[in-house]
C-alpha cells in the first residue's frame, strides 16, 4: 500500500496528524534553534539526542538547562553595576602588569601570561599588598571565620551557595544577629536552589534582627524561573574591607563532619587580608546590586588597609554574565604552559575538548600531571561521567588517584611552584560555563608550597588508578561511564 498523507489520515485518524505536527514543531524547532547557536559539537550533538529521545520532556530540559546565556547576554554586568566606578577603586591598589619585573621574582615573572589573561578576560586587579592563610579543613575554616566575624565592627557582607539550618548554621545565624543588633550593616546571598532547605523561620529571625538578605534568583519567581540552571556558586566573605574568605566551604555541618556515606570532609579554603579583599568587595557588591538594587559606594566599604605580606593575589569572577569563560580559560594557559608540573584537586571532573587537550599534551611534554578525586563521591551519575575521561588522561602519562580518607571537595591546582588557585571552580563543564563562580589565583611560592603539601598528604590517602585497572574495569561500569559522559555536557 503506497503510504502517503491521505493514508496516514485513514489509518490514524486527524488525532494522529495533529500529533505528528505538534511533535515537528516541538523538536524541530528547537533543533534549528541549537543548530543556529554554534556550540561545540559534543554540546549540540548531546542536545539533539536528547530532544530526539525525549521530545516533550527535552524540551523543557532545554529551556530550563540548554540556553546559552553568555552568548544571548539575559546576564550582563553593565546592567548590574557602572564598572567604570569600581575601575577607578581598583585603581588604588592594583598593579601595572607592564612593570611587573619591578614587583617580583624571575619565576613569577614568568607567570605573567597569565595575569594579563585574567585582566583581559575578567578585570581581575593583580595586588600584591596581601597576607594568605591556607585552611585545610571545615574545622579551621569555621573557627577563622567565626573569630573575624565577632571582631566586625562596621559591614559583614556574606555570599554563599550553600546555607543549612543546622547546628553550624545556627551559630552563624545567632552571631550575624547579635552583630546586627550592635550596629553593624550584615548583608547576606544565599543561593536559592543550593539553600533549598532553609526554612521560612531560620529567614525571617534573620530578616527581623535587622539583617539584610536576598535569595539569588529564586527559582519559585516567573522572573527567574527560566535560569534554574545557572546558579551562584560562589563562596565569599568580607568583613570591614580588611578580612576576607575564598575557597570551597559552605555553611553546613557536612563540612565539619561529613556524612554517612562518605566519611571525612577534606576541603580548602582560604583567608585573605590585604588589597585582594577589596576585590572579593566588589564581586559581592555587584551580585548585591543585581538582586537589590542598591549600590554599595561609600568609601568605607573599600578602605585599604595595610598588612604585613606581599603575596601576589587576583581575584577572578566568571560566570554566565561574563563575556568569556574566563576561569576555565586561565585553567587552560596555566596548564598548557606548565614547564614542570601540574596538581589538580576536585571532586567534580568532566572537562571539555579543550582542558583535556592542554592536560594531555602537557604529560606528553614531560610535565609532572597528577589529579585527585573522590574515591566516593555524592553524585553518582557525576562520578561515572568523571571515571569516563580518564583513560585518555592515563595513556598519556597522567597520574590518577582516588582519595579514600572520606571525600574531597578542595577545588585547587598548582603549577611549577609558582602558581596556585583555590576557589569555588570545579573542573568541569558547568563551572566553566554555567554557575557564577569566584577564584584566588595567586603567585607566589610559600602559599603554594604550603597547598602542595597538603595535596601530597592527600595523596599518601588514595590510591593510584593504573592504565592496566582501568582498561579492566568490568563492563556494566564501562556501560555506565559511557553513558553518563554522553549527558556531561548538558549535566
Amino acid at each position: 500500500m503506497k503510504f502517503d498523507i491521505l493514508n496516514l489520515i485513514h489509518l490514524e485518524g486527524i488525532w494522529a496528524l495533529i500529533a505528528y505536527v505538534i511533535l515537528f514543531v516541538f523538536v524541530a524547532f528547537p533543533l534549528i534553534i541549537i543548530l543556529l547557536d554554534n556550540r561545540s559539537p559534543v554540546k549540540t550533538i548531546s542536545w539533539i539526542l536528547v530532544l530526539v529521545l525525549l521530545p516533550f520532556v527535552g524540551i523543557l530540559l532545554y529551556i530550563y538547562f540548554g540556553r546559552n546565556y553568555r552568548k544571548m547576554k539575559i546576564f550582563t554586568r553593565k546592567e548590574q553595576i557602572d564598572a567604570d566606578s569600581f575601575r577607578l577603586i581598583s585603581q588604588k591598589y592594583e598593579i601595572d602588569i607592564s612593570k611587573i619585573n619591578q614587583y617580583a621574582n624571575r619565576k613569577i615573572c614568568s607567570k605573567v601570561n597569565l595575569m594579563r589573561l585574567l585582566y583581559n578576560n575578567s578585570k581581575a586587579s593583580l595586588t600584591m599588598n596581601n597576607q594568605i592563610t591556607v585552611l585545610n579543613s571545615g574545622k579551621e575554616t569555621f573557627n577563622e571565620l567565626i573569630q573575624a566575624i565577632k571582631e566586625a565592627e562596621h559591614h559583614i557582607h556574606l555570599e554563599y551557595y550553600i546555607l543549612e539550618d543546622d547546628m553550624i548554621g545556627n551559630i552563624l545565624k545567632n552571631l550575624l544577629i547579635e552583630k546586627a543588633r550592635k550596629g553593624v550593616e550584615v548583608r547576606l546571598i544565599y543561593d536559592d536552589v543550593g539553600s533549598w532547605g532553609l526554612s521560612k523561620e531560620f529567614l525571617h529571625e534573620l530578616e527581623e534582627e535587622g539583617v539584610e538578605l536576598y535569595s539569588f534568583m529564586p527559582v519559585r519567581s516567573y522572573r527567574f524561573a527560566n535560569k534554574i540552571n545557572y546558579r551562584n556558586h560562589r563562596k565569599i566573605v568580607v568583613i570591614d574591607s580588611q578580612v576576607g574568605f575564598v575557597g570551597g566551604i559552605n555553611i553546613a555541618d557536612r563540612y565539619l563532619h561529613g556524612r554517612n556515606n562518605s566519611g571525612f570532609w577534606r576541603d580548602t579554603h582560604l583567608k585573605i587580608k590585604g588589597d585582594a579583599v577589596l576585590s572579593l568587595q566588589v564581586i559581592f557588591a555587584m551580585d548585591w546590586y543585581f538582586m537589590s538594587g542598591e549600590q554599595l559606594r561609600k568609601e568605607r566599604y573599600f578602605s585599604m588597609y595595610p598588612v604585613e605580606g606581599n603575596v601576589m593575589t587576583q581575584i577572578s569572577a566568571s560566570g554566565p554574565d561574563s563575556d568569556w569563560s574566563s576561569i576555565m580559560q586561565t585553567y587552560y594557559a596555566a596548564i598548557a604552559t606548565a614547564t614542570r608540573s601540574v596538581y589538580i584537586s576536585t571532586p567534580y571532573f568532566l572537562p571539555n575538548e579543550g582542558i583535556m587537550l592542554a592536560l594531555r599534551t602537557a604529560a606528553l611534554s614531560g610535565v609532572d600531571v597528577k589529579i585527585l578525586l573522590p574515591d566516593k563521591n555524592d553524585s553518582y551519575f557525576t562520578n561515572w561521567g568523571s571515571r569516563s575521561y580518564l583513560g585518555d588522561l592515563l595513556e598519556a602519562g597522567i597520574e590518577v588517584y582516588f582519595y579514600t580518607k572520606g571525600f574531597t571537595h578542595s577545588k585547587l591546582m598548582m603549577v611549577d611552584d609558582i602558581f596556585s588557585t583555590v576557589g569555588t571552580s570545579n573542573m568541569d563543564i558547568r563551572s566553566f560555563d554555567q554557575n557564577f563562580e569566584v577564584n584566588a589565583l595567586i603567585y607566589d611560592t610559600d602559599i603554594t608550597t604550603k597547598l602542595k603539601k597538603a595535596f601530597f598528604e592527600d595523596l599518601a590517602a588514595s590510591y593510584r588508578l593504573t592504565l592496566e585497572m582501568h582498561q579492566n574495569r568490568p563492563t556494566k561500569d564501562k556501560l555506565r561511564e559511557s553513558i553518563a559522559r554522553l549527558f556531561s555536557p548538558v549535566l
